[in-house]
């Protein structure tokens, strides 16, 4: 129970954020644009800063060795749940917008924002092994998931290259330059060490600030009344965690790879859903509703989740 409690302690504090940003856009003490400046800081300083520091303190030559099953294990579980998620969202809904939209989400968790923050707090030895087993998810992302999905025949994603250019991000680059420091084993200056640290230790509440803002703008009532809604995050939540943790408890791997596979399938539905179609004036209520919805839900979910883990596996 030692986890469980641990890991609803930990979802309380979010969830708490979360409540915190929406209410804050509700009462008017800050406007809803506060989210992009909030999601630039994520992705170009506080994601980098987390992922520079965990790769400069725990990538090693003998965690490198091993690095490859991470990577390996992450393409296969995204070989297994892809052709779920399409199964999932084609049985929700016949609209061929939320088809996409459902997909996305059912492909893609939260596994960023949400799985850093609770990977990096619960699991800390792990979280390099998580960010290694969630690259093939970026990839996916950027080569499938927003020009195809998200963005849809806009065609102005701008094809294979851009997606290719854009998995050049400051994260990957943080990434890249942690593995090479840690490997080297070159001892940084305390104040850089320090603000590596410092900048990273930001990126947990500022991303549930900003789910909480970004959620802030749907009608509740529409969206609690949504079905489709709640089918689409029981299999994000439920059903996609309880095929894991059934798979796992008969397949003999390692504990690393358990822990990453499950972490990764049982976080919410994730922002992208609302962030990349709103940007090109789409309909993002139902993408609103499912990511407010799945975040609620989520607090008992992971803990319940993390549950089994600790009896069973």
């Amino acid at each position: 129970m030692a986890l469980f409690t641990t890991t609803l302690d930990r979802m309380a504090f979010l969830i708490s954020l979360i409540a915190i940003g929406y209410l804050l856009v509700k009462i008017k003490v800050i406007h809803t644009s506060a989210a992009t400046v909030l999601s630039r800081l994520e992705n170009w300083l506080f994601l980098p800063a987390l992922v520079l520091g965990t790769f400069l303190n725990q990538f090693t030559v003998a965690r490198l060795s091993a690095a490859w099953q991470s990577f390996a294990a992450g393409c296969v579980v995204l070989l297994v749940t892809v052709p779920l998620a399409i199964l999932g969202a084609r049985l929700c809904t016949k609209d061929s917008y939320l088809r996409r939209i459902f997909t996305y989400g059912l492909s893609f968790s939260n596994f960023g924002f949400m799985g850093n923050a609770v990977v990096s707090v619960l699991f800390p030895a792990f979280f390099a092994d998580y960010l290694i087993f969630t690259l093939p998810f970026w990839i996916l992302i950027q080569l499938w998931g927003v020009p195809a999905l998200l963005i849809g025949g806009d065609g102005e994603h701008g094809g294979i290259l851009q997606s290719l250019k854009n998995l050049l991000n400051p994260m990957m680059i943080g990434m890249l330059i942690g593995m090479l420091l840690g490997l080297s084993g070159i001892t940084l200056p305390n104040f850089v060490t320090a603000l590596v640290n410092d900048a990273g230790a930001c990126m947990s509440p500022i991303a549930m600030l900003l789910t909480g803002i970004t959620v802030a703008q749907i009608d509740l009532v529409k969206t609690v009344c949504n079905l489709q809604i709640w089918a689409v995050t029981a299999i994000r939540l439920i059903a996609f965690p309880a095929l894991a943790l059934a798979l796992l408890f008969f397949l003999p791997l390692p504990k690393t790879i358990e822990l990453c596979t499950v972490c990764a399938l049982a976080m919410p539905l994730g922002l992208n859903t609302v962030v990349v179609p709103s940007a090109y004036g789409r309909d993002t209520t139902a993408a609103a509703g499912m990511a407010l919805i799945s975040h609620i839900a989520s607090c008992l979910t992971i803990p319940c989740v993390f549950l089994f883990l600790e009896k069973f596996l």
